[in-house]
């Protein structure tokens, strides 16, 4: 078994693609169109993991609702300070400030993207 991608419904695509690609850096590789959505589909450079960006047609009134099984997902950053920079250039804030997690031999942070999915920020040390 092999994950493929994890799937994320948006209330706003243009947001969600401004944060997951110029902030986290994944690469836009295509698109599906369906009869009732856009599943717009991100990869990291390595091409190993890959993001499903759902636009549906009809969205709920106040967006979709995150559940509290789903924790976040983690992405790794060579230099936490250079995407401290990049975050605040972009005018986004932290969920959770970088941090030295020494059981984890990491740095990390936290922040959210524009649906309230929670993603963790990871600097190996």
């Amino acid at each position: 078994m092999k994950i493929l991608h994890a799937m994320i419904r948006v209330k706003d695509i243009e947001a969600s693609m401004k944060f997951y690609t110029e902030l986290l850096g994944l690469k836009k590789t295509h698109e599906i169109k369906l009869e009732d959505s856009i599943l717009h589909f991100l990869k990291d450079d390595s091409g190993d993991f890959e993001i499903e960006l759902t636009e549906n047609f009809e969205i709920p009134e106040n967006g979709y609702k995150n559940g509290n099984a789903f924790g976040h997902f983690a992405v790794e950053t060579k230099n936490m300070d250079e995407f401290d920079k990049k975050m605040k250039d972009a005018g986004y804030s932290y969920l959770y400030e970088p941090f030295v997690m020494e059981e984890a031999k990491s740095k990390i942070a936290f922040v959210k993207d524009p649906d309230g999915n929670e993603i963790e920020i990871i600097e190996k040390l």
